[in-house]
């Protein structure tokens, strides 16, 4: 049980034997650590709503507090607020209850079945820049709703199903027509071998898109492709299954290098056999109307106070389009996988699309009320002009180039720093790696995921401050203290009340990571986080400059402070997992 729980019900049982509500017995970490470690202030709504003195009802509710309270102070100040110190003994105790934990504190809560929509790509193009928000984001929501105990399936939802392919298809076929896929006579024995490799997708896939544009012929080519297509036409089929099989691998590369896994690669093309049912049955039940010649779910209501435009469920010429493939995708999570949650990451600016799509799910039946759809749109990554990054020639960055620049500045940061110097030279790689992760990662997650950030590599990739760099220089200290305790056969043992301003902060620091995991759950913001994470080690520093761990004289002070590094170490590292971020052995 986390602490402030712990102390929510002190308090929480002290209102209830006023006649008050026993939530107004929160308890949180006091907004004032110069005044007191927590605060309750449940003193003021609790009066407000009967009609009472705040102040009067503070002080009933300290004296109801029980004498073998684990307080060593417990004050008033203001118009009600109640200030709350703890017995050292007892921070000492609850913190060596931590010694081991896999959860530090955290409850696991009742355990929802969700789906977590992030990454997004489309295949047979390469990931950019704008890839790294809604895959590290996404991948640390996953994780951190994992830790809760919820059953969490995350979906890349690849972009494979559309015009695109279709342009391909007949670019392909144009350049080489001999190809047994477009013998419309053959229905097997295709090669096994694929005829394009990532390469080639990614220099026809602009081409192709130019020739639609520019030649009406071709694009009308690129339609009836997709149709066949879609039709289960068994050379096409095979040709992009081919193109799908090539990109997915490329593309597994850069994440994996992001550390980000899906447990599914489903796409627009995993539920095209649920299209047609589902576009009959909105008719039959009269959720979708013509209009414009196009099929449409009208989502607008009457308590709308601006326009919301008709869900389109199919263009006037029959064809279906991302609005359906989402509709359907949704149906698919839902009856398939039993979803009851479903959490999608991706940019802010399609809002008005999952506004859409999640009012005609509703609307129809497809989700029941009951079924959480929610769009935690993520910001963009923007260049010193404030707009979204680019190369100099105006191109979008490619993700995979993006990495490599900042991976060899840590390694030249680590340099300057006379780190990892006596290290062999695939550690060193190995190192670089590490640290060029934790920046380009940290310097992300650090922000909200609504807020656009302007990237800065030389901020990101410093050892000072609030960097990945910095935190990950922070647990290599744990860790080569640990070592060197190790070596010189020094024990950590029971955590022993604080002597210290230092220790006694650290452990209150360890105390607070259920509420921040929690908070980053409700919000879908893996920035608290990462602040908590910026925090536990700031709070580390300060501890180990001024207790000498190594150097104490006094053996049960120096056990329990080598086992605050322990725990401190541990936790820490949990909060990196939960962004994502890895941690090298040493520096």
């Amino acid at each position: 049980m986390s602490l402030s729980t712990t102390l929510s019900r002190i308090f929480g049982d002290a209102f209830a034997s006023q006649g008050y509500d026993a939530s107004y017995g929160e308890v949180v970490p006091s907004a004032r650590p110069d005044l007191a470690q927590f605060q309750c202030n449940g003193a003021m709504p609790a009066a407000k709503k009967a009609g009472g003195n705040p102040r009067e009802l503070a002080q009933a509710v300290t004296d109801a507090l029980s004498d073998t309270t684990p307080f060593s102070d417990v004050g008033i100040a203001g118009p009600g607020f109640i200030n709350i110190t703890l017995t050292d003994d007892f921070l000492a105790s609850y913190v060596d209850s931590l010694s081991g934990s896999l959860r530090f504190g955290s409850d696991p809560q009742t355990p929802r079945k969700m789906v977590i929509d992030y990454g997004g790509p489309n295949v047979a193009k390469e990931l950019h820049v704008g890839h790294l928000r809604p895959a590290i984001i996404g991948e640390s929501v996953k994780r951190t709703f994992r830790f809760l105990g919820h059953d969490v399936v995350g979906d890349v939802h690849l972009g494979d199903w559309g015009i695109p392919y279709g342009q391909l298809i007949v670019e392909i076929g144009d350049r080489r027509p001999e190809l047994p896929f477009f013998d419309p006579d053959r229905v097997d024995g295709y090669p096994a071998a694929s005829p394009v490799t990532i390469e080639d997708l990614q220099e026809l896939y602009p081409i192709a898109a130019t020739h639609a544009k520019e030649d009406e012929a071709f694009a009308a080519q690129a339609r009836a492709a997709v149709v066949d297509l879609q039709s289960g036409r068994p050379g096409y089929r095979a040709l992009w299954q081919h193109m799908r099989n090539v990109s997915v691998a490329a593309i597994k590369k850069v994440y994996d290098r992001l550390n980000v896994e899906f447990d599914l690669w489903h796409g627009e093309s995993t539920i095209n056999h649920r299209l047609e049912p589902m576009v009959k049955g909105l008719i039959a039940d009269g959720y979708a109307v013509e209009s414009g010649g196009a099929l449409v779910i009208e989502v607008m209501t009457d308590d709308d106070t601006k326009e919301v435009p008709p869900f389109i469920l199919l263009k006037s010429d029959g064809a279906s389009l991302y609005t359906t493939w989402d509709l359907a995708t949704i149906e698919d999570r839902v009856e398939d996988l039993g979803a009851t949650e479903i959490i999608y990451i991706v940019d802010v600016r399609q809002a008005l699309h999952f506004e859409q799509v999640f009012r005609a799910a509703y609307k129809t039946g497809i989700a029941s009320p009951d079924v959480v759809l929610d769009h935690s749109g993520n910001g963009t990554v923007n260049g010193p002009d404030g707009r979204p990054f680019k190369t100099r020639d105006g191109g979008l960055l490619t993700l995979r180039e993006l990495i490599d620049m900042v991976v060899d500045r840590a390694a030249q940061r680590l340099e300057e720093n006379e780190l990892a110097t006596e290290f062999d030279e695939a550690e060193k790689v190995e190192i670089a790696e590490k640290v060029g992760l934790a920046a380009l990662k940290y310097g992300d997650l650090q922000n909200h995921r609504s807020s656009n950030y302007t990237f800065d590599i030389d901020r990101f990739t410093s050892f000072d401050g609030k960097t990945g760099p910095y935190l990950l220089y922070g647990a290599v200290r744990m860790k080569s203290v640990l070592r060197e305790a190790a070596e010189r056969g020094i024990e950590s043992g029971e955590v022993v009340a604080p002597v210290r301003d230092q220790d006694r902060n650290l452990m209150l620091q360890l105390t607070r990571l259920p509420e921040v995991v929690e908070r980053a759950a409700q919000h879908r913001a893996p920035n608290h986080i990462a602040e908590h994470a910026y925090e536990l080690v700031a709070e580390f520093s300060r501890f180990y400059e001024a207790c000498h761990i190594l150097r104490e004289e006094d053996t049960a002070v120096q056990s329990s402070w080598l086992a605050l590094v322990e725990i401190t170490l541990a936790e820490l590292t949990l909060l990196l997992d939960l962004l994502g971020i890895e941690i090298p052995e040493r520096m």
